[in-house]
């Protein structure tokens, strides 16, 4: 699990197997869990964050989405 970004409670990673699906990120705090798409940061899965949290997640990931996607083609160079 490369871990991309740590902020606050919540770090920013993929797993490792993942590279047959489109660049995406999990983001987990606790025992929370959410994966979005990177091509647009529109969630995909989420797993026990509110409303209110996600928009502050999606905000801080917008703000490092070509870090994010440069880390992701770095790892599965594709």
């Amino acid at each position: 699990m490369p871990t991309v970004l740590r902020w606050g409670p919540y770090r920013a990673f993929f797993y490792s197997n993942e590279g047959d699906e489109p660049a995406h990120i999990h983001v987990r705090a606790g025992g929370k869990e959410a994966k979005f798409w990177l091509h647009d940061l529109t969630l995909a899965i989420n797993a026990g964050y509110p409303a209110h949290e996600m928009s502050d997640i999606i905000r801080y990931l917008k703000q490092n989405r070509e870090a994010l996607l440069r880390a992701w083609h770095e790892y599965f160079g594709n």
